[in-house]
Parts: structure tokens; sequence; C-alpha cells
């Protein structure tokens, strides 16, 4: 049986560079692992939710250039926001040879499942961008999707005349984990506002599958409770925030409204520029997707790998490694996504809605 990698974890509370190196053969104990003696080329399994998303495209063309260059050769499969699809994925990815899965989930509690079949045959799991609940997941990547949450409530309320008006609530995916983060970040901004009577939220919904579809039917709702008498939208990300604007605008309800969102995708982008939506919370994903193919591979080839931080998943403390983010609006576009190279400058402001 082949061993599985080694994950050292340091704490940032320190200032040298101090931790435990954890090991691990087969199953159990939430720590990064990778199997020796790995082929010349091994096979990366990469199980994203869905591909309909831009922000998605861009992951799995990041991840696979990053890991090909590595050495490595990556086989994608998208579920599709089918918990059973992507359960017969990973089954696949596993009989293809994989030799580490990285799985976006569509469900965090399903996809459980999916680690334990993959330890049962010694594959180390990298759980991408949203955590995998109830398992003993090796490693996590993602952002500090809290810290997300309070951003977008931090920047509505400062855009609100005195810090008090009335809010559409669009959250995220109800199955998925980082949903909850969101709203649990916006919660640490609004509940105190909220109880003060300052903020009031006049409707509040979840986006299912994220889809902007289901953000223009919530918004629709609003209109129609309200007549179309509420001052911003918190939407959860770029997709629904395109819903929503749609249905505002259909409704002459657009101008003057507020509206967040994140994933900085390029049809965001060019809203903000013309200033139909506020803002967009910009996480650098090629940054995550390359640290995730490097991370895929050191395991594959028994290399170590350092994660400074960890995360609860309802059952093992999970290795984690976090990237930062940053609040985009019409005034740092060109230092953010156009700096980065993320978007280009006629994409954007050149760009048609």
């Amino acid at each position: 049986m082949n061993m599985r990698n080694i994950l050292m974890v340091t704490s940032l509370a320190l200032s040298v560079l101090t931790g435990v190196v954890i090991a691990r053969g087969g199953q159990g104990g939430g720590v990064a692992t990778a199997a020796t003696g790995a082929e010349a080329k091994p096979m990366i399994g990469l199980s994203l939710d869905t591909l309909k998303e831009a922000r998605w495209q861009v992951d799995r063309d990041t991840f696979t250039e990053k890991a090909t260059a590595l050495g490595a050769q990556v086989d994608v499969q998208s579920a599709n926001s089918d918990d059973n699809q992507q359960i017969h994925d990973v089954e696949s990815l596993l009989t293809a040879g994989a030799k580490v899965l990285v799985i976006v989930p569509h469900d965090g509690l399903a996809m459980a499942k999916a680690v334990e079949m993959a330890h049962k045959v010694n594959v180390p799991v990298i759980s991408y961008d949203r955590l995998i609940k109830n398992s003993d997941v090796d490693l996590y990547l993602s952002f500090d999707n809290v810290k997300v949450g309070e951003e977008q409530a931090k920047y509505l309320v400062s855009k609100l005349p005195g810090g008090k008006g009335r809010i559409l609530r669009i959250y995220g995916s109800p199955t998925d984990n980082n949903a909850k983060l969101f709203k649990q970040g916006q919660d640490n901004i609004l509940e105190p506002l909220i109880k003060k009577g300052d903020i009031t939220v006049i409707h509040e919904d979840w986006a299912e599958d994220w889809k902007p579809e289901n953000a223009k039917r919530i918004t629709n709702a609003a209109i129609t409770d309200t007549g179309g008498k509420f001052d911003g939208v918190l939407a959860s990300n770029d997709g629904t925030a395109g819903g929503a604007i749609q249905a505002l605008t259909e409704a002459g309800s657009a101008k003057n409204m507020i509206v967040t969102g994140q994933d900085a995708e390029l049809a965001a982008c060019q809203r903000i520029a013309r200033g139909t939506q506020s803002m967009t919370i910009y996480k650098p994903i090629k940054v995550l997707a390359s640290k995730a193919a490097e991370s895929a591979v050191a395991m594959a080839k028994g290399k170590p790998l350092i994660a400074a931080a960890s995360v609860n998943n309802g059952k093992v403390d999970v290795p984690s490694i976090f990237n930062p983010i940053y609040a985009v609006t019409k005034d740092n576009l060109r230092d953010t996504v156009v700096k980065d190279g993320f978007h280009s400058e006629a994409e954007i402001f050149g760009g048609k809605q």
C-alpha cells in the first residue's frame, strides 16, 4: 500500500516557522497526504460542481495549465450541479488512476462519500474553494469567506444615507457551505444595525444552485411586495447580482440601487464600469487555482505541504490555506482586476452588457 503524504501544520501565532509534522497512512486524521513512488506524470482528478459560471472555467483552465507545467496530467469532470453525477465522476476518476482528487463540491455534505471512497484506495482529497463537510478531507484551499460577506455588507451600509435603509438579501445555494459563510459574515455586520432599526430587510431568500434566474425571481418578489421601494440588494455573487439587476431594470427600479456581488466576473466588471452594479469581491482565482495545482502535484509526488490554518468541518480540523480578497468598485477596477491581468481594460470598459 502506498504511504500518504506528510503535512506540516504551522501556527501563524508564532514568529518563527514551527509546527507538528503529522504522517498518516490509510484513513482518518484529516491531514494532507500523498502517494509515494508517483509516476513521471501523475494524474490529478479535478471534479467540478459546474462549468456554467465563467468563474469556474477560469479555475479549470488555470489549474490544468499549472498542473501540466509541473509535470502532471489532469482529468476534468463537471457534474452540472448534480450530486449523483459528481459521485459517479469521482468513481470514474479513481478508476482511471487518479493519484489525488481535487473536488469542488456541489453539496459539501454529499461529497463526504467521495472522500471516503478515495481514502479506501489511499487517494488524498483536496477540497477546493468549498469545504467538504463531515469528512476527513486532507486539505482545504479557499478564501476567508466570512470576510467576503463582511466586506459586502460593509460596502452596502457605507453607501446607504446615514448607514440606514431597506435592503433585499439574496443568499447563495443552500447546499454550498460557502454561501452560509458569506451569510455569516454579512450577519456579523448587519445584525447590530437591524437590532437598532437602522437596517430593514424587506425580503430574503436562497438562490438555489446560484442561478441568476432564481435571483431574478427573488428580486421580483421583493419588488412586488414593496413596489420597488428599497435601497439596496445584498447579492452574494455576481451571477445573483446579474439576475437581480435584470429584474430591477425590467421594473424600472434599477436607478440608484446599490447592488453587491462577488467573483469579479467579466459581465459584473462591465456592469460596475457602467454603474449598474456597485461592487464585487475580487478573489484572485488564478492564484488559488495555481496553489491548488501545486499542492495536488506535490501530494502526488510525495512532497510535504505547509498549511498555516485549519477549519473544522464537523468531523476534523482540516489543514487549510487561505488567499486574500479585495473589494472592487468603479474606482479601483484598474488597480485590481486589470492590473492582475484577470480582465483587460478593453474587455471591461469596452464591453457590452
